[in-house]
């Protein structure tokens, strides 16, 4: 299942927005050009802005990210009852399931980033996700429903056989899901496929998960506005990116309201219940995959060691805004942002 993001947008307004990507005003020369397209992919919408020597080639890099988008939503998307994570989820307890490289590649990186935030991401969390059901469901799991489904959301149960080329979870009834990081890897990926049909420049937004490369036709960076929690459609401020990705996660996505408090579905896989340190972690980091795994980790972990985290990585920026709606920024991003 893949996480569904508010939408976001690149000249247009495409409903509720999680991040803004501005590309208004870009100037449709001779050389180069930039053309840009929208498609329904992953649960959300896809958009796909590319820039190149004419629109032709521009044309024809869309297309090519587009298909690699699809090509990865057919192998990891639980949705799909035939992907590879599907086939994953159904052998739980029974037996190890051989994967693509792809498949096996994001599963890993999964788990890295699991270990960077001290468990505080994890793709094994699905089951309690499952039982608080925040949209559709709106019911209060008891504390004896979760605590029977800890268990199942134990990621030492998830087996990677590198050598194998297998992914195997331990007991039945667990399950895997890749939604959390996925899009972030398929930003990347379609992104490559950009390049390679001749692009020099573009961005690819699958909902709130962004990725850059190169710069606009009139030599400008792209800026992207990060949603305010608390204020819909409003932006808390804006970055201008290049060759850099950029992902929120936030509990204003997918909520309910009851007796005053917000249940949200970015759980503590300590607790089973609603992370409360935050309101909002916006990820800054040269590989969508890594800015799409961080974000929700960063979330449940909380300003300090999420901050202490941040820091210490390479490449790796954030903006957190707390629970009381204070604003926190990494140093390497002070000098980058603007207000409104």
């Amino acid at each position: 299942m893949w996480r569904t993001l508010p939408h976001i947008l690149i000249s247009v307004l495409l409903g509720q927005v999680a991040l803004f990507v501005g590309c208004a005003g870009i100037p449709m020369q001779s050389e180069p050009v930039a053309v840009k397209r929208v498609q329904m992919q992953m649960g959300t919408l896809v958009s796909i802005t590319a820039v190149a020597g004419n629109e032709a080639v521009a044309h024809a890099a869309a297309t090519a990210g587009f298909a690699e988008i699809h090509r990865l939503e057919e192998l990891m998307s639980t949705w799909i009852p035939t992907s590879e994570l599907s086939r994953v989820n159904t052998s739980a307890g029974v037996m190890p399931v051989y994967v693509s490289p792809e498949t096996l590649t994001v599963v890993q990186r999964a788990i890295q980033v699991a270990e960077m935030t001290d468990g505080g991401f994890n793709i094994a969390i699905g089951p309690a996700v499952e039982a608080w059901n925040v949209i559709e469901g709106r019911r209060i799991p008891t504390e004896s429903e979760l605590e029977a489904l800890r268990p199942l959301v134990d990621l030492m149960s998830v087996h990677v056989d590198v050598r194998k080329q297998t992914i195997f979870l331990e007991k039945a009834g667990m399950r895997i899901d890749v939604g959390g990081i996925g899009k972030g890897y398929a930003a990347d990926q379609a992104v490559e496929a950009l390049q390679r049909a001749g692009a020099i420049a573009g961005v690819v937004a699958l909902s709130g998960d962004i990725k850059t490369f190169g710069r606009l036709p009139d030599g400008k960076l792209f800026p992207v506005g990060i949603q305010h929690p608390r204020k819909d459609g409003s932006v808390l401020a804006w970055i201008d990116l290049q060759d850099e990705a950029i992902s929120t996660a936030g509990d204003y996505e997918r909520f309910f309201e009851r007796d005053g408090i917000r249940y949200h579905h970015i759980l503590d896989p300590r607790t089973l219940q609603p992370a409360r340190s935050c309101q909002s972690v916006t990820v800054v980091a040269r590989e969508g995959i890594w800015a799409d795994g961080l974000d929700t980790g960063i979330f449940v972990m909380g300003v300090e060691l999420g901050m202490q985290l941040v820091e210490a990585l390479p490449d790796v920026e954030a903006i957190i805004v707390d629970h009381e709606g204070h604003v926190h920024v990494s140093s390497g991003l002070r000098d980058r942002i603007r207000k409104p």
